[in-house]
């Protein structure tokens, strides 16, 4: 019997991913979205439930009507600039929204949860290499709103035997090999889909902002994980809980760093467009090297990240050039 996983965000980049991968290891998704930034051509894989995870009532129609076996839980604000001017939107959403859930969670008999969290917990440590064990000290607001649902999950385990697991990611990029979903955030942040819509023309070239970092070329260092290897982490995550799993909290990234000249050199090599490049000085709050030193979701579930930067960028840039990016940009 195929057992259903309500997929809190499965309209979102990440959440339609899990969607997929769901549907192929033989579950089935159902996405649970407010569609605020999510996209509904990204619900193909199971079930849409139009719903908001602040609202109690939203979710108990969800459970109601589906009766999941278990939640992944993605909806959450992740722009750390915007989360610093506008605190009140990131706590009412990521903290009182996991609140919600995990209340409707203990209504339920408490089926099992795997959190979406962040390497923005950790907060600027010397050195840039982290494992589970360092302390965590976010400097951000959208950091501290993650780490405040990890001590809470913890909480609920302990009180109320709630089964769960949560994910510490660093940078995710690519998108699913089909090129069927993949990243459209609006507005664009992150590295990869802005060096790509430089190669496409979209933007007037692309600036790196600081060179002169203690790193080999002088530009900050991150670790990328492709999408589709971090959902497979998610899935190990999950089934080990269905199976009886103590809760956890696990680093996910690939304990190789690559530097902002690297990311920019690869999506031009990709790409095949040699598009502008301006230096500009440094952003305040930029720690030079952010790479992950742990490996218990190996130890844990198995799991190895398969797929290099290349590869993200040829899938994302695959994406980008598809029939489906140029529709939800509006271009058909």
């Amino acid at each position: 019997m195929r057992r259903t996983v309500l997929v809190i965000g499965g309209a979102g980049y990440i959440g339609s991913q899990a969607c997929k991968t769901l549907a192929e290891k033989g579950f089935t998704p159902v996405a649970f979205d407010n569609l605020s930034t999510g996209w509904k051509d990204a619900v193909r894989y199971g079930p849409l439930f139009e719903g908001d995870v602040r609202e109690r009532a939203s979710l108990q129609a969800a459970f109601e009507a589906h009766r999941p076996d278990a939640v992944m839980h993605f909806a959450a604000l992740s722009l750390v600039g915007e989360s610093m001017t506008n605190p009140d939107k990131y706590y009412e959403n990521n903290v009182l929204g996991a609140k919600v859930l995990l209340d409707v969670l203990r209504e339920r008999g408490a089926p099992p949860l795997v959190f979406s969290s962040t390497c923005a917990v950790y907060g600027d440590v010397e050195g840039g290499l982290l494992d589970e064990e360092t302390p965590c000290r976010p400097i951000s607001c959208y950091g501290r709103t993650k780490l405040a649902v990890e001590f809470m999950l913890a909480d609920y385990a302990a009180a109320y035997g709630q089964p769960c697991g949560a994910f510490r990611y660093f940078n995710v990029a690519g998108a699913d090999p089909s090129a069927e979903i993949g990243e459209l955030h609006r507005p664009e942040t992150h590295l990869i889909p802005l060096a790509l819509d430089a190669a496409a023309g979209d933007r007037d070239g692309l600036k790196i902002f600081g060179t002169d970092y203690p790193t080999p070329d002088g530009t900050c260092i991150r670790d990328y994980i492709h999408v589709v290897d971090l959902i497979e982490a998610h899935v190990a995550g999950l089934e080990a809980l269905l199976g009886g799993s103590a809760p956890f909290t696990c680093n996910l990234g690939t304990g190789t760093g690559y530097s902002v000249r690297e990311v920019l050199e690869t999506a031009r090599t990709v790409s095949g467009v040699d598009f502008a490049i301006e230096e500009t000085p440094r952003r305040p709050g930029d720690p030079a090297r952010l790479v992950s030193a742990g490996g218990l979701a190996g130890e844990m579930f198995g799991w190895r990240p398969a797929r290099g930067l290349s590869e993200m960028v040829a899938d994302a840039w695959r994406w980008r050039r598809s029939a489906g990016f140029a529709q939800r940009a509006g271009r058909l």
